[in-house]
């Protein structure tokens, strides 16, 4: 009896772009809401967190989607696509054992591919990307979030966020959700694809859904398991400098410089590799100089060979 009901909660499985949308349609057509959540896989509770918050933020009946897709576009050939870690059979059994999602896309490619062999230059001109690498020149349709994407990840990640933007608006136009649902943790990536959702009149509420942390305050990442554990002790210095800044802002210091500096000192001494430090407002990412208005504060920092990233909202004291 337990196993048939556990077979009852397993998600179908779709791998065809026509076959998404076809069954998105039928759901709707149900009176369901289809809410989605995009992953690259190797879940971990903070994405389980997601689907939690796909189903609390429906009204009524809700059809929870959820995709496995590693983005080649959104990462630069000097970065970890190669490595990106992935266990399609064990994340199957995750989002099985929620009893919540009804589908899981991960479809073998979202892009059209040229002539093997031939890499090209990005559409801009700039840096290009993995996919563009691979000789994917005959994509060639990017979307960009002009000024949301500048600075913080979009500093050292030159190409990440057209990456981001982009697949996700092809996502959206697969799986033709009511409701997406993102991690807070990718701050920025959250915002930026609020403001494409705004700006292109896509008819989609964006969830963000706050950060999921370890026991002793990591935030969870599918990148973790690449820590070594004493990397992984070292880089606890990131969530303790934020959870001190917090504090010294709420303690009236709304000095921006002097705080950054501090979280950075902080990260130095534990042995990272500081990408940023930025205090940023919390809607149009523009730096603060005094916090005296809802605030992010965004780290990125390297760890051995493993960059994370993290941040904290703060509500500025009256």
């Amino acid at each position: 009896m337990a196993a048939a009901a556990a077979a009852a909660h397993e998600p179908e499985v779709i791998r065809d772009k026509a076959a998404m949308r076809a069954w998105s349609r039928r759901r709707r057509a149900e009176g369901k809401t289809v809410a989605f959540v995009p992953t690259m896989g190797f879940l971990h509770d903070g994405h389980l967190s997601l689907v939690s918050a796909a189903v609390a933020a429906a009204a009524g009946p809700v059809s929870v989607v959820v995709s496995i897709y590693v983005n080649p576009s959104q990462f630069a050939p000097t970065e970890d696509l190669a490595t990106y870690p992935s266990d399609f059979a064990g994340d199957l059994r995750k989002l099985a054992a929620t009893g919540a999602v009804a589908a899981v896309f991960c479809p073998p490619d979202l892009y059209i591919r040229g002539s093997a062999g031939h890499p090209t230059a990005s559409a801009s001109g700039g840096a290009a990307s993995c996919l563009e690498e691979a000789g994917g020149h005959a994509h060639e349709t990017w979307i960009r979030v002009e000024q949301l994407e500048k600075g913080l990840c979009g500093s050292s990640r030159p190409v990440f966020f057209r990456g981001v933007a982009t697949v996700v608006a092809k996502l959206f136009n697969i799986v033709e959700p009511g409701i997406a649902v993102f991690g807070k943790k990718d701050y920025q990536q959250w915002r930026v694809i609020c403001r494409m959702v705004r700006d292109l009149d896509f008819a989609i509420e964006i969830i963000g859904s706050e950060i999921v942390r370890e026991a002793d305050g990591l935030a969870m990442s599918s990148r973790n398991i690449h820590l070594s554990c004493e990397e992984r002790e070292k880089a606890l210095s990131i969530s303790r400098s934020l959870v001190n800044a917090r504090t010294s802002v709420l303690n009236g210091n709304n000095h921006g410089q002097q705080i950054k500096d501090q979280i950075v000192q902080t990260l130095t001494e534990a042995g990272g590799q500081v990408d940023y430090v930025e205090i940023v407002e919390q809607e149009s990412l523009t730096p603060v100089e005094r916090i005296d208005r809802p605030a992010v504060i965004c780290v990125a920092a390297w760890f051995g060979k493993v960059r994370l990233i993290d941040n904290i909202e703060i509500q500025a004291p009256l």
